[in-house]
């Protein structure tokens, strides 16, 4: 048997195992995909554990926090888009070695263009943070034509290295590119997008509301009951809210296709997942 898996800690409340699952079964495609919690300081032998598995061929893994740096050392290959972002979030083990991409960016893209029907072409972006989550996505904003995007971050030493990085992408698609501190953004914005990690552990959204444009898009990368507070702050404000349920949907189809050649329905398992946990 074909074995795939999401790498994390925390990682049993991952609805990936289910999307893949559903994602075979749609395409007619025998796998097995699980959960594996990873020790915090025991990334590389968390994978070479995985890939000597004895219940199958080990074929990849999908990484969620706190890893996606990790992952990036552990790959011995970078696509263009895990370069840039230097965040990995889907190995594929091959005969050639480790192979790492970021599956991210075009899953929020997808999600907020195709799901949520929000063009973002001409549109000034928030961008919450600047850690593994939000370096999968910078580079895919700006090139699905944002106007402006501006990453605020407490540390700013952090948000301006991330900036520095995508810069060309930003000069290459004629789009203005900042970095803030969190008490700091100037403006409001069209969509904003939370990338830190406020709503696991249940703080407080991290900038003013004050950022918002009425009835802008307001998009956590969580979903569930950790994205709840996130949600909740956005309607208060006259926001769209809107969890990350479609971005993991979406990155998941992405990471399918990487593996097995085949792009699964997306919006369909996406249309059925909320259906499932009443929403």
């Amino acid at each position: 048997m074909d074995l795939y898996c999401v790498m994390g800690n925390p990682v049993e409340h991952s609805r990936s195992p289910w999307i893949h699952a559903r994602f075979a079964e749609l395409t007619g495609q025998a796998l097995h995909y699980g959960r594996r919690r990873i020790a915090l300081d025991g990334f590389a032998s968390g994978v070479a554990a995985f890939r000597t598995d004895p219940a199958g061929t080990a074929r990849g893994c999908n990484i969620t926090v706190p890893f996606k740096f990790d992952a990036s050392a552990v790959a011995q290959h970078l696509s263009p888009r895990a370069a840039l972002a230097e965040a990995v979030n889907t190995l594929t083990f091959r005969a050639d070695g480790v192979h790492g991409d970021n599956t991210d960016g075009v899953g929020l893209v997808n999600d907020i263009q195709l799901n949520a029907h929000v063009a973002i072409a001409g549109r000034d972006v928030l961008l919450i943070g600047a850690g593994g989550a939000a370096a999968g996505v910078l580079g895919p904003l700006l090139a699905a034509g944002a106007r402006r995007v501006v990453v605020a971050n407490r540390t700013l030493a952090k948000a301006v290295s991330l900036v520095q990085r995508h810069a060309a992408v930003a000069l290459a698609h004629g789009a203005r590119l900042e970095a803030q501190t969190l008490d700091a953004v100037p403006g409001r914005f069209d969509i904003v997008v939370n990338a830190t990690a406020s709503s696991l552990s249940g703080d407080s959204v991290p900038v003013s509301a004050d950022v918002l444009q009425p009835g802008a898009l307001a998009v956590d990368m969580m979903y569930g009951p950790a994205a709840a507070g996130f949600m909740d702050w956005a309607r208060m404000h006259d926001a769209v809210p809107r969890d990350g349920l479609g971005m993991l949907v979406e990155q998941a189809a992405e990471a399918f296709a990487l593996w097995r050649g085949v792009h699964p329905p997306a919006a369909r398992v996406l249309s059925e997942l909320r259906a499932q946990l009443g929403g």
